[in-house]
């Protein structure tokens, strides 16, 4: 707790009510914090009230603030502008900032025979020529490795000539990629000359290029060199192809940059996807902290994204609602010197693209995470569709089990960030009544778990910690009896049902008051397929073995001197009841652990006497 509080809440309640820029500092004078407020008053205020409706970030930042200082400006926008231009020169902690860790990329061509071409990010003191610098990586590597494919330049690690002849081509020789130097049957004026069009390739000239090598074509075919010519129309056509690949991206909005955040936990990514011409040639991608608020955190990345000198389109498209949107789109224009529009997608080849911005972001967050790709790209289409505020990366399910009302149990087993979480499944033997009641029995399983929760004495893990969703095995019914369990206990959780056809395959998710098509979402259909397969089977086997040792207890455990333990011994021996009855005493006796005295019990159970 912040002893400043006070302070710094009776200092707020004195700022004016007109908008401006306020400066937040920790007790070293170092700036942490720098935003903006139409009513200065009202915004900096909030900071120092009550702690309980601030997001994580914000308590955090809030902890470390020890003074503020605050710079009036005319109108709201003009406190944006100012905002911008201060977060650039004092960067501060606790401000989102995209950090472009990239930097320029070239495109690397090794002098001598037998040369190469390659991507990096620097040059070296190695004798290469480089092209470039290219502001965009992404681009400059496809069209590397593009260049390569055509051309049929090596790209392995060999040597020539010193590993000529010594080994078998690699996979690119068969599949047309590489016209294999390692076999000596390319010379090396032949690689050489297709290595000096190559890098005018890279230099802009395919146009003029696919127009010479067509010329050359028809000289050959005239001259009845039909090998060379077939040779000139394959490199032909690699390379109409990798120029109709370029082309056909985005055919409505010619000049835009796409937005994307998708989040897991503690941290999220932002993927941006850059068009020109309708072609995309760059796309770039940002780790940071997870936001609890999205509109505010689009604001700030936009802001952030473009303060640093990057081309600015004429229209930015970002996957959901952005804060101050309009004072956004004129700073942005101003700076670019034409009307720039922010918005989002609903349908269309847009909603196409903006899903392909979200699956890289998915798989940018999962390979920093250390996650499949699959895991976070199924939390993130579930969270969208049912709406939830946050990725359920806690995900708890539960299932009943019976036969014809007898030996009921429930299991619940746990997802956390998409892959089963065995440590914290639990069983339940359904104690309240019995007979057949599924909706009494997932209360009273429900209630019997979050009294857990609420126990001061609890250590295990699997009760104590508070799910992100739990889904239950079946529909409504199961839902409303449900419902007021969570209420009771005033938690807020989202709660849904796993719906099945007739087949007993997942069909849908039943939510309070209809239900949610899943089908069509492939991602989020497996997940769920996934879990309540699991739940069915963690609750079934629990019951499976609840069932054998009732039947146990209806028959063997009954007799005088048999436990368990030798009930468990005689079925591995005799296999079913019906063969223990039919049993006699020496046979019974042959059974290790049976004593004579057991086994005379036993037949006279089953057959009334003495076996004489």
């Amino acid at each position: 707790m912040n002893d400043r509080l006070p302070y710094l809440r009776k200092k707020s309640m004195k700022l004016p009510l007109d908008p401006g820029v306020y400066i937040m500092k920790n007790k070293s004078g170092e700036i942490i914090y720098i935003g903006k407020a139409k009513i200065l008053k009202n915004r900096v205020s909030q900071y120092f009230g009550s702690q309980n409706n601030h997001t994580t970030k914000v308590r955090k930042m809030v902890e470390n603030v020890n003074d503020f200082d605050y710079i009036l400006t005319d109108s709201e926008f003009e406190a944006l502008v100012l905002e911008c231009s201060l977060i650039k020169q004092h960067m501060p902690k606790y401000n989102i900032l995209l950090k472009d860790s990239k930097g320029y990329s070239y495109v690397k061509i090794t002098r001598g025979p037998w040369g190469r071409i390659s991507a990096c990010f620097k040059k070296e003191n190695d004798g290469s020529v480089y092209l470039g610098p290219f502001t965009s990586g992404y681009s400059m590597r496809s069209m590397v490795e593009e260049t390569n494919k055509i051309y049929k330049l090596a790209t392995c690690n060999r040597k020539f000539p010193a590993d000529i002849g010594k080994s078998r081509p690699c996979l690119n020789y068969y599949i047309g990629q590489c016209c294999a130097p390692c076999t000596g049957k390319v010379s090396q004026e032949e690689y050489q000359e297709n290595l000096n069009d190559a890098v005018e390739f890279l230099k802009g000239g395919q146009s003029q290029q696919i127009k010479q090598l067509k010329e050359q074509m028809e000289k050959y075919s005239e001259a009845l060199e039909f090998e060379k010519a077939a040779k000139l129309r394959d490199r032909i056509n690699a390379m109409e192809k990798t120029t109709a690949r370029q082309k056909v991206v985005s055919s409505v909005v010619r000049q835009q940059d796409v937005f994307a955040i998708v989040q897991s936990g503690e941290k999220a990514c932002l993927h941006i996807l850059r068009f020109n011409k309708g072609i995309l040639f760059d796309s770039e991608d940002f780790i940071f902290d997870a936001p609890e608020d999205l509109p505010a955190a689009r604001h700030e990345l936009i802001m952030s994204y473009y303060s640093f000198g990057r081309t600015i389109p004429k229209r930015i498209t970002l996957d959901g609602e952005a804060e101050d949107v309009d004072i956004l789109s004129r700073w942005l224009s101003e700076k670019a010197g034409f009307k720039v529009m922010i918005g989002t997608v609903q349908k269309g080849e847009q909603a196409s693209i903006m899903a392909m911005c979200r699956k890289n972001a998915a798989e940018k967050l999962a390979q920093y995470m250390g996650r499949a790709m699959k895991e976070t790209a199924e939390l993130d289409e579930l969270k969208n569709l049912l709406g939830l505020k946050k990725v359920p990366e806690y995900i708890e399910a539960y299932d009943i089990s019976h036969t014809a009302g007898s030996d009921n149990v429930a299991g619940m087993i746990v997802f956390r960030n998409g892959s089963p979480y065995k440590k914290a499944y639990k069983r339940f033997m359904i104690k309240g009544f019995s007979g057949q009641d599924d909706y009494g029995s997932m209360r009273e399983v429900l209630t019997r778990r979050f009294e857990h929760y609420l126990d001061e004495n609890e250590t295990d893990e699997g009760f104590k910690t508070l799910p992100d969703l739990i889904l239950l095995d079946g529909g409504q019914g199961q839902i409303n009896a449900v419902k007021p369990v969570l209420e009771q206990f005033g938690l807020s959780i989202p709660l849904y049902g796993m719906v099945k056809d007739d087949k007993h395959r997942t069909r849908a998710i039943a939510a309070d008051g209809g239900e949610v098509a899943i089908t069509s979402k492939r991602q989020a259909f497996t997940l769920v397929s996934e879990i309540q397969e699991e739940v069915h089977r963690f609750a079934i086997s629990y019951h499976k073995k609840k069932h054998s040792k009732s039947a146990l207890e209806t028959g063997l455990t009954k007799i005088e001197g048999i436990g368990e333990k030798k009930a468990g011994l005689l079925l591995k021996s005799f296999k079913t009841m019906k063969a223990i009855s039919a049993a006699s005493v020496e046979e019974l006796c042959s059974v290790s652990g049976i004593s004579r005295k057991n086994a005379e019990k036993i037949y006279e159970y089953f057959n009334g006497g003495s076996d004489e």
